[in-house]
């Protein structure tokens, strides 16, 4: 319970604005088209709907004619029925000839998922003396662009005259979240589950009887000394007459990620912020998924001459090729940091938080290796069939290109990838130095258990059948 209290009150020092509230950034579209100068009289009007319940800003992408403009612009925020939500004046001098963000002074209250206009407007603006609105119709993509399938009610008005596109801004929303107002009463409850848990368990101890949790924990301990010599044989047979030896487990995902970022920055022109990074993490979450699964699917076929003369629980044979690849995971990740020392990313308390994204990374690992090693008993050509789908995974995977490539259509689908939900947790941290969102635990937690029990089930209920096989 002190490791529990010490837990939920680090873990709300470090993630407390994240538990309290989520901050969007929409998309802008890919300027073609401009509403000319935007003079006295002239009114453009953009139909927007958020899921959050607070504007903070706008950034528009503006022309100015590589002039400095004195005219004011305005920027009101209205609903459905004309009523205004708020409003902001800036002097065009303020706006450059690109994206200028634009700040309420107060956040603007909406209603979530509710349709608003943002109505601009220059009051004073004179011909040469203001600035012009950018639109577009498309987005914009690390290769070529996207065309966007626009409503007519979303479409940019002009003086009330529909215009085929969208307008040039990224709106930044904030929304209040459940989790932040529940947490400590979520806490609390949790913690009494436990007290409860703990209680149930002595006094089944004292019945003479375990509960399932001491009956692992009592496997462990007792086969402690197995699992360590298992671990310990297969990292060193990995590295056997090895000239570098260990250095590899360093040197393989750097010179991964050198190859790959010098293809796909400068080939490909990708244009995600802070590439190295973003694809040093996925290649070493992958590359460990791709190792503990492989090492697992042949952990119970090659290890046939133990499993037939001695007794052992047969699922510490996968485990302890997935502990064994989680040795080389740990080294992988010294030149990750050194990558987020030299490219400048932020050094901050939600690092912290990384063994979780880490932890979720493992048990799902292990599910998939629990099912491997057991079609492998009954399927030898699993091992086959499984280089192609891991190759085919990995391309599925958000791990050499950003997830707004995939069209809107196949998202949900595509987000049905559990190492999707994992990497981007990770990522998360490191990128941006902060905790991810509530959800994003939820759905780390679901994409690592549920394979986990899926591949723990068809395990037990098939591991008296591996001697007949083997």
């Amino acid at each position: 319970m002190t490791c529990y209290i010490l837990i939920v009150i680090l873990f709300y020092l470090i993630a407390e604005d994240q538990l309290q509230f989520r901050v969007d950034q929409t998309e802008m579209p890919q300027a073609n088209s401009s509403t000319g100068e935007l003079v006295s009289g002239t009114e453009v009007r953009q139909a927007f709907t958020a899921d959050a319940d607070k504007l903070l800003s706008l950034s528009l992408l503006t022309a100015t004619y590589d002039r400095t403009n004195t005219a004011l612009l305005n920027v009101a925020v209205v609903d459905k029925n004309g009523v205004e939500a708020g409003q902001v004046t800036v002097s065009s001098s303020w706006l450059t000839n690109g994206v200028s963000e634009i700040t309420f002074l107060t956040p603007v209250e909406i209603t979530p998922r509710a349709t608003y206009e943002l109505i601009i407007t220059s009051p004073d603006g004179t011909g040469g003396n203001t600035i012009a609105l950018m639109y577009g119709n498309s987005m914009a993509l690390p290769r070529g662009e996207m065309p966007l399938d626009i409503p007519a009610e979303e479409q940019i008005q002009v003086n009330g005259v529909s215009q085929e596109g969208k307008l040039c801004v990224r709106l930044t929303t904030q929304k209040t979240l459940w989790i932040g107002q529940i947490y400590w009463h979520l806490a609390i409850g949790i913690g009494i589950a436990l007290i409860a848990y703990g209680w149930y368990t002595l006094r089944r101890i004292q019945q003479g009887r375990v509960t399932v949790v001491l009956r692992v924990a009592a496997a462990f301990q007792r086969y402690k000394f197995l699992i360590k010599q298992l671990v310990l044989r297969d990292f060193k047979t990995k590295y056997k007459r090895s000239v570098l030896g260990i250095l590899w487990s360093f040197l393989n995902p750097l010179l991964t990620m050198t190859v790959q970022y010098i293809v796909f920055s400068t080939i490909f022109r990708s244009d995600i912020p802070n590439f190295a990074l973003y694809l040093l993490t996925g290649i070493v979450c992958f590359n460990f998924f791709s190792e503990a699964s492989s090492m697992a699917l042949m952990s119970i076929v090659g290890n046939a001459p133990l499993i037939t003369k001695v007794y052992v629980p047969k699922y510490i044979y996968p485990l302890s090729r997935v502990l064994s690849s989680s040795i080389n995971l740990l080294f992988s990740l010294i030149p990750l940091l050194a990558v987020m020392l030299i490219t400048g990313a932020p050094l901050r308390p939600a690092l912290l938080l990384l063994p979780f994204g880490l932890i979720c990374l493992f048990l799902f690992s292990l599910g998939i290796g629990l099912l491997l090693s057991t079609a492998m008993v009954f399927f030898r050509d699993t091992q086959f069939l499984w280089g192609v789908v891991s190759m085919l995974w990995m391309y599925l995977s958000p791990i050499i290109y950003p997830e707004s490539i995939i069209p809107v259509k196949f998202l949900t689908l595509y987000k049905c990838n559990p190492l999707y939900h994992i990497i981007r947790f990770i990522r998360i941290i490191l990128m941006n130095g902060i905790s991810p969102e509530p959800k994003a635990y939820g759905l780390c937690i679901i994409a690592s258990a549920v394979p986990l029990i899926i591949g723990a089930v068809v395990f037990k209920k098939n591991q008296d059948k591996f001697v007949l096989n083997l």
